[in-house]
C-alpha cells in the first residue's frame, strides 16, 4: 500500500506557515486525535511579493520534530530547493511536497528529483499554476525516474482571471491525470482552490465526490490572525466538522454499478457546467470594459467586421474539436447579443437605435 493511501479520505491538515513553536504545537495537539494522517506547516514560503513572511526555515523543523515526539503526528513539508531535501531528511520530516510555482520548472524538477534519489521519502506534487497535465505528469514521472518509490498528486487549482475562487479548479485536467494514472494518489486542497473558508467544505465533498483519495486542508489555532494566507484556514474544530459531515461515496470500478457510475459523471458535469457559467460571465465583464472605451470614444456598439472574425475563430476552433460549427455560432450568437444589450445600456443606446444582427 502506498504510504499516502491509507484510507479515504487521506487527510493532510495543519497551518499554511509554521509561524511559532506555541501555534504549531498547539495546532497538532488539537488535531492529535487520529483523523489527520499528515501534519502540514510551511517552513519555506515562497512569497509571490518580496517583504511578506517566508517562513521560519529550519527553525521550524524543530517544532515538527516536536510534534511527531508529543503527539505521534507524522509531518510533511513544502521543499523547493535540494538543501531543503537534505534538511528535511536531517530533522526526520516524513514526506514532502512540490508546489506549483515548482512544477512549471522541469530543470528545477529534475534537481529536486536528484537530490530525492535513493532516500525514499515520499513525495507529493501539486499541478502547475497553468491547467497543463502532460507538464503535471511530467513532473511526477521525474520523481519516479530518480527512485523515489511512493509518488502522489495534489491539485490546487489554476491561477486565473478573477472568478469565485482564488484558483480555478479546472476539474478535467486532474480527472484527466486520474484516468492516465489511475494508481497514484490523488489529494484535493480546497483551502488553496477557493481562498476562502466559509468555501472549503463544499469543496472538499465535491473532491470526494469525484473519487480523490484525500485532502490537504490548511488549519489555524486562530485563522483570522494568520500571518499567511488567513482567509483561506480553518480552526481544528471546523476541520472535524468538515471531515465528519463529507459523504464518501462508492468507489469506482469494473464492476461499479451503472447507477453509481451515472451520478459520478453527472457531478463531472455539473462541475464542468458551473466552470463554463463563471467563463461567460468574465467574457461579460470584458464586454462591459469595452462598451465603456467604446462610449469614451464614441464609437458604435456593433461592428460587423469583429463579429466576422469571431465566427471565424469560433468556427475554427469547433471544428478542431470535432464540434459542429452551426452549434457554436449558435451559442456565440446568444452571448454576442447578451454583449450587445451591456454595452448600449452603457451607451445609453436602445436596441432601436442601432443595427445589430
Amino acid at each position: 500500500m502506498s504510504f499516502f493511501q491509507k484510507g479515504r479520505p487521506y487527510v493532510i491538515a495543519g497551518p499554511c506557515s509554521a509561524e511559532t513553536r506555541e501555534q504549531v504545537l498547539e495546532t497538532a495537539r488539537r488535531l492529535s486525535d487520529g483523523a489527520v494522517h499528515l501534519f502540514r506547516a510551511g517552513v519555506w514560503k515562497p512569497r509571490t511579493r518580496p517583504g511578506s513572511f517566508e517562513g521560519n526555515g529550519a527553525a521550524a523543523l524543530e517544532w515538527l520534530t516536536e510534534v511527531k515526539q508529543q503527539f505521534n503526528l507524522p509531518s510533511i513539508i513544502e521543499v523547493a530547493e535540494p538543501e531543503h531535501i537534505e534538511l528535511a531528511l536531517k530533522h526526520g520530516i516524513d514526506a514532502v511536497w512540490i508546489g506549483a510555482r515548482t512544477t512549471v520548472n522541469p530543470f528545477h524538477i529534475q534537481r529536486l528529483a536528484d537530490a530525492l534519489n535513493g532516500t525514499k521519502l515520499p513525495v507529493l506534487v501539486k499541478n502547475p499554476v497553468n491547467p497543463d497535465v502532460d507538464l503535471w505528469l511530467g513532473a511526477i514521472e521525474r520523481f519516479e525516474k530518480a527512485g523515489a518509490v511512493d509518488v502522489g498528486a495534489i491539485h490546487r487549482g489554476f491561477s486565473g482571471y478573477g472568478g469565485e475562487n482564488r484558483n480555478q479548479p479546472n476539474w478535467p485536467i486532474p480527472i484527466e491525470l486520474k484516468r492516465r494514472r489511475p494508481d497514484l494518489c490523488l489529494i484535493c486542497d480546497p483551502s488553496h482552490i477557493t481562498g476562502n473558508r466559509e468555501k472549503v467544505a463544499s469543496m472538499a465533498q465535491k473532491a470526494m465526490d469525484m473519487h480523490f483519495d484525500g485532502l490537504m486542508i490548511e488549519t489555524h489555532i486562530t485563522p483570522e490572525k494568520a500571518w499567511t494566507d488567513a482567509a483561506q484556514q480553518v480552526t481544528p474544530e471546523t476541520l472535524h466538522l468538515i471531515l465528519s459531515q463529507l459523504v464518501i461515496k462508492q468507489e469506482l470500478g469494473e464492476d461499479t454499478n451503472a447507477r453509481v457510475q451515472l451520478e459520478y459523471f453527472r457531478q463531472l458535469m455539473d462541475n464542468l457546467d458551473a466552470e463554463i457559467i463563471d467563463l461567460i460571465a468574465k467574457r461579460l465583464d470584458l464586454s462591459n470594459k469595452i462598451g465603456e472605451i467604446k462610449k469614451d470614444c464614441n464609437m458604435t456598439v456593433y461592428q460587423p467586421n469583429r463579429w466576422r472574425e469571431i465566427v471565424e475563430t469560433i468556427t475554427g476552433r469547433a471544428d478542431q474539436q470535432g464540434l459542429s460549427a452551426d452549434f457554436i455560432v449558435s451559442i456565440y450568437e446568444k452571448i454576442h447579443h447578451e454583449s450587445v444589450r451591456r454595452q448600449l445600456n452603457i451607451m445609453g443606446t436602445t436596441a432601436e437605435n442601432q443595427t445589430t444582427h
